[in-house]
């Protein structure tokens, strides 16, 4: 039953990220007209991040009405069927407003044991990455891998920034620490695709600081079921956490040079 019912979520999810996620980018083609602030002035949000949410949010209630459902920009609401809705409209809005092509709509569905399904959607990339629980991870319907490289010399780590200037600076200045010990490092700007990255190994390893339940809800599931390793290090309030993913091999050591 609860195959089925993962199943039936994620073409939901699909569909639901498929077809927002297009309309807003040719939205985008046209230009933007309203664009805010929120926590801080890096902090981005657009008319495009609230229409989605709204049409996101309205779908599930009709399709789904008792199901919970947890929206970055204000799409909450309660539920009693045991599955909760994590909806990003739009990850990576600030790419989104500099018409770079890294930003994703990324649904995921958990239930009583955690993430149930997950779907990350690039529309600018033309990319889906999609899974459920314990039935593997795929990119544009091809399963996917995360990487078995095992030597942190040769290993690419993706990351990010948060929002504020104060927790930049404490994140900018760990990297003369490790920078010397791993490849390279890359900042994409969008932690759902971050997390894909891994499980189709772009990336070797991803780490990232302050994030909440709707950045990681789907591509936590995906990475995870390309083999990687995901952990949640630690909370700030009740959703901002630290995610690390790796390959299982690259995993501990990757840990032990970026939080020593």
């Amino acid at each position: 039953m609860t195959s089925d019912l993962a199943g039936e979520l994620l073409a939901l999810a699909a569909n639901l990220a498929t077809r927002v996620g297009d309309t807003t980018l040719a939205g985008r083609r046209l230009g933007l007209r309203n664009v805010e602030t929120k926590s801080t002035q890096t902090d981005m949000v657009t008319e495009y991040d609230r229409a989605t949410e709204r049409e996101i949010v309205a779908t599930l209630r009709r399709l789904r009405p008792d199901d919970a459902i947890v929206g970055e920009e204000d799409g909450s609401h309660d539920g009693t069927s045991g599955v909760t809705w994590f909806v990003d409209p739009i990850d990576g809005t600030t790419n989104f407003l500099y018409d770079l092509p890294m930003w994703t709509v990324s649904i995921g569905a958990h239930d009583a044991n955690g993430a149930l399904c997950g779907v990350v959607y690039a529309p600018a990339l033309r990319e889906t990455f999609t899974a459920v629980r314990g039935g593997g991870a795929f990119l544009n319907g091809h399963r996917i891998g995360c990487s078995d490289v095992a030597d942190p010399t040769r290993a690419l780590v993706g990351t990010g920034f948060n929002y504020s200037p104060a927790n930049r600076v404490i994140q900018a200045n760990r990297f003369p620490r490790f920078i010397d010990k791993i490849r390279d490092v890359r900042r994409l700007g969008s932690a759902s695709l971050d997390l894909c990255f891994v499980a189709c190994g772009r990336y070797d390893a991803y780490f990232e600081e302050h994030l909440y339940s709707w950045d990681f809800a789907a591509g936590s599931l995906i990475a995870s079921e390309a083999g990687a390793r995901v952990d949640l290090l630690a909370t700030e309030g009740p959703t901002a956490v630290a995610v690390l993913a790796a390959n299982p091999v690259l995993f501990a050591q990757i840990h032990s040079i970026l939080l020593p």
